[in-house]
């Protein structure tokens, strides 16, 4: 037995399944929970199905997250979908259930779950939902909906397919959803829309960015700036990928600072690998796109040195 038909076999097995995300989620995050829920409520109308966590108003158009207690969780089956580390987890009682599964392709640095399925060569854990879908899925429906939900955690996760995570089963994957009803077109748009404080914030990291020798770079977004932008953190994906679109940077690093003083750290490359600086500052990921934090200004150019060792050393090696 596969561990795909495994998940399919506890499925079957269980009346409550509760599908938990990372805390501060993306679209693939909410994607593949949604997407999840979504196959396993049509498919099984008797089931009941729940995806807890934070209701962020940018992801409206994704769907609503469900109110849960801990009494939900009595003999339920519980899935943690995009999620490497426990203490990412977006909610509290996911290990009061009868059995934990976990589904990421993110490094299994925090191996939990039994079973367990990771695959970091898959690019986004939307890609695995689908093919999930499609090893199972001979007498499965896939609702238009669904494929919607899918389609756009694989397109947050690739960067509208620029990313090198984008391999032909990527492609192959976001084909079969186009033909289950995904609207492409409208994701893909909604994905690339900003509002006009994110422009603004985007002219800002442009200008301010700082870039060494080595083609790494990094731009420092504080609370008193942020709030002169009237935005917040979670606006600020936006601007991630921006300074990769300038020739001369090779890897980089946006800190953004956070109410309570400390900075969440979005470390992005299109060469070096920069999960090993993200480890060192309590955070991991992938080699070309990683998190972390930093407490204090000295943390945080503690990893700028570290990250333009990373982009010196890669220099030589090419």
């Amino acid at each position: 037995m596969t561990v795909q038909t495994e998940i399919l076999t506890l499925i079957k097995q269980a009346k409550t399944i509760i599908i938990h995300r990372h805390q501060r989620p993306d679209p693939d995050a909410i994607g593949s929970q949604l997407g999840m829920a979504d196959l396993i409520k049509t498919n099984f109308p008797d089931k009941r199905v729940l995806a807890p966590g934070k209701q962020y108003h940018g992801f409206d158009w994704l769907g609503q997250m469900d109110e849960v207690t801990e009494a939900d969780y009595q003999d339920a089956l519980v899935l943690v979908l995009d999620t490497a580390n426990q203490p990412r987890i977006d909610g509290e009682f996911y290990q009061a259930g009868k059995t934990l599964v976990k589904i990421d392709h993110h490094p299994n640095d925090d191996s939990f779950g039994d079973p367990q399925w990771v695959d970091v060569d898959a690019s986004s854990t939307s890609e695995m939902i689908y093919q999930w879908y499609a090893t199972c899925g001979a007498d499965l429906t896939m609702t238009p909906n669904a494929a919607r939900l899918l389609y756009a955690g694989i397109v947050g996760d690739t960067g509208r397919f620029l990313y090198d995570a984008t391999k032909p089963s990527t492609m192959r994957a976001a084909a079969a959803l186009m033909e289950a009803g995904a609207d492409a077109t409208a994701v893909n748009r909604i994905e690339d829309t900003i509002t006009m404080p994110v422009a603004r914030l985007s002219a800002y990291v442009y200008e301010h960015l700082t870039q060494l020798d080595s083609g790494a770079a990094y731009v420092i977004l504080t609370n008193d700036l942020m709030d002169s932008f009237a935005i917040g953190d979670a606006s600020t994906a936006g601007v991630v990928p921006l300074p990769g679109r300038i020739d001369t940077v090779e890897c980089w690093a946006i800190f953004v600072q956070q109410k309570e003083g400390d900075f969440r750290i979005r470390l992005r490359s299109k060469g070096p690998s920069i999960n090993g600086v993200a480890k060192h500052h309590g955070g991991g990921g992938h080699p070309l796109a990683s998190g972390a934090k930093a407490q204090n200004q000295q943390e945080i150019e503690a990893v700028v040195r570290e990250l333009d060792q990373v982009a010196s050393q890669d220099k030589k090696e090419v």
